[in-house]
């Protein structure tokens, strides 16, 4: 529960704290617009904000952490399931044994590197954590994922468009990395637990045979649990007949959680199988309503980022964090430039077609974010030695990735000649039409088109091209062939086959 702010003396109760929320919520957008204008990722953003109204700021203080944690692994769910749906099969289907290695034997890698840097150079200074080896080892692997919420909004915020496909890759990754880490974060705190409780190396070992069959089994069960429901879901989207778009996303948004908690029942792992089944759904052909499914899950998921990095940022006390500020830059730093650089082009030498250069921009995007900070979150719920200094080192380092990576992503893409300028934005006013009938494209009039004559008819467009809206100035005319045009107007055209 939420206690009155200690600067404003404010009950957060009731209408108070709707109202509180509120206003909190537009200041987060409004701070979002000044950060795009300059650059800065609106993910960090949100969590300066939510540290700047925290205990330490304004002083509201988040005192149940299981809530908390209920309410971050939601938002997350919200964020993988529109990410999975917006994922393209036919870009994924090539690179998808890349992104399964980077996921897997890169993250592996790069836990082992971190872990060993840690415990051999800053162990003494971060706590109970860096004490023993399997310490240091889970403070890696809670940093190991690359953020799905951070990825996903800045490569599409920005539409940055990458060479050799690395961007299908890297959403990929950032999807089913998460997963994994959790995984991994949850077999390490229980491998910790019966070191602490049991004496003699057979148990140790035996708990780490365990684990890695957990490990296994998770990710076998969540593969096979997300195709079977994700195809289901296909096959009853095509079938069922439902009056409106709001209709089929909450049907989506119910398959979707029953991935997660099914597949978690059954020892499987739920994230995993959300986003694989998502992923299916979203390649549905003739997916009823599609345009307005994915406006829907858009907003939302944008409203899970909001709430879930100002509620970390609530969660975080910058007064507890002066001592391990340089650990966690030099830490975040070998993670940035030799942890993950080395993973990521190690896992990748099995592969062609990615050059040096891609498997760099690759390493760059290992982007931190709301889901190391959650696993941090639950090493505190757990008690183990020394998780605050764990959630407060994984905290600062979220902080430097979001700035330094997130900040410079775009400049890195252009300086490794990764990236493709994008045509310029289509406007069609909002016109939306159905796939099959061809595509909507615009298209401005020049003094060059106007020189055969100024009519829509004496343009002589080829054949499958109809101009279908003219905008000039503030005006829409609907167009004829006697229009004369304009220089400046806007004309929206449909591309298409006809059958005249």
């Amino acid at each position: 529960m939420l206690i009155p702010l200690s600067v404003f003396n404010i009950d957060l109760s009731a209408s108070n704290l709707i109202l509180f929320v509120s206003l909190l919520m537009f200041v987060a957008i409004l701070v979002a617009k000044i950060g795009t204008k300059y650059g800065v990722p609106t993910m960090l953003l949100f969590l300066v904000l939510g540290m700047l109204a925290g205990e330490d700021g304004l002083g509201i203080k988040i005192e149940s952490l299981h809530v908390a944690e209920f309410l971050g692994h939601f938002a997350m769910t919200i964020i993988l399931l529109s990410g999975g749906l917006e994922t393209s099969m036919e870009e994924t289907r090539p690179i998808i044994r890349k992104g399964i290695s980077m996921t897997t034997l890169g993250m592996f890698i790069t836990i082992a590197l971190t872990g060993v840097f840690i415990y051999y150079v800053w162990g003494d200074r971060i706590g109970g954590a860096g004490k023993t080896i399997m310490g240091c080892m889970l403070l890696a692997a809670v940093m190991s994922s690359t953020d799905s919420a951070s990825v996903f909004s800045i490569l599409r915020s920005k539409r940055l468009s990458l060479r050799e496909n690395v961007g299908p890759i890297l959403e990929l990754e950032s999807g089913s990395n998460d997963p994994t880490a959790y995984v991994l974060t949850i077999l390490i705190v229980q491998i910790m637990d019966v070191m602490e409780t049991q004496a003699g190396t057979g148990a140790t070992w035996t708990v780490i045979l365990h684990g890695a069959w957990v490990l296994v089994n998770q990710i076998a069960m969540g593969f096979a649990m997300g195709c079977a429901i994700g195809y289901g879901a296909r096959w009853l989207l095509t079938r069922i007949h439902l009056p409106n778009g709001s209709l089929y996303s909450i049907l989506i948004l119910s398959i979707a959680m029953f991935a997660n908690g099914a597949t978690s029942y059954l020892g499987g792992n739920g994230l995993l199988a959300l986003y694989i089944s998502a992923i299916i759904m979203g390649n549905t052909k003739q997916m009823p309503f599609r345009k307005e499914v994915l406006q829907f899950f858009d907003g939302i998921t944008w409203l899970s980022q909001l709430i879930m990095f100002l509620l970390l940022g609530l969660l975080a006390k910058p007064t507890q964090m002066p001592h391990i500020i340089v650990p966690a830059l030099f830490i975040g730093l070998f993670i940035m430039i030799v942890a993950r650089p080395a993973g990521i082009i190690l896992s990748l030498l099995p592969f062609k077609g990615l050059s040096f250069r891609a498997k760099l921009l690759a390493s760059w995007v290992g982007l931190k974010g709301a889901g190391p900070i959650l696993f941090a979150l639950y090493t505190v719920i757990e008690g183990v030695d020394g998780s605050n200094e764990i959630f407060n080192i994984v905290f600062c380092i979220t902080l430097l990735s979001l700035l330094l990576q997130g900040m410079t992503l775009s400049p890195m893409a252009h300086l490794l000649n990764m990236s493709i300028d994008d045509d310029p934005e289509v406007e069609t006013f909002g016109m939306e039409i159905p796939e099959e009938m061809g595509i909507l494209r615009d298209h401005i009039v020049t003094t060059d088109d106007l020189e055969r004559g100024a009519t829509l008819r004496e343009l002589h467009l080829p054949h499958g091209i109809r101009v279908v809206m003219v905008r000039r100035g503030p005006k829409y005319i609907v167009p004829h062939g006697s229009l004369k045009l304009m220089e400046g107007d806007r004309l929206v055209i449909l591309m298409g086959d006809t059958e005249d």
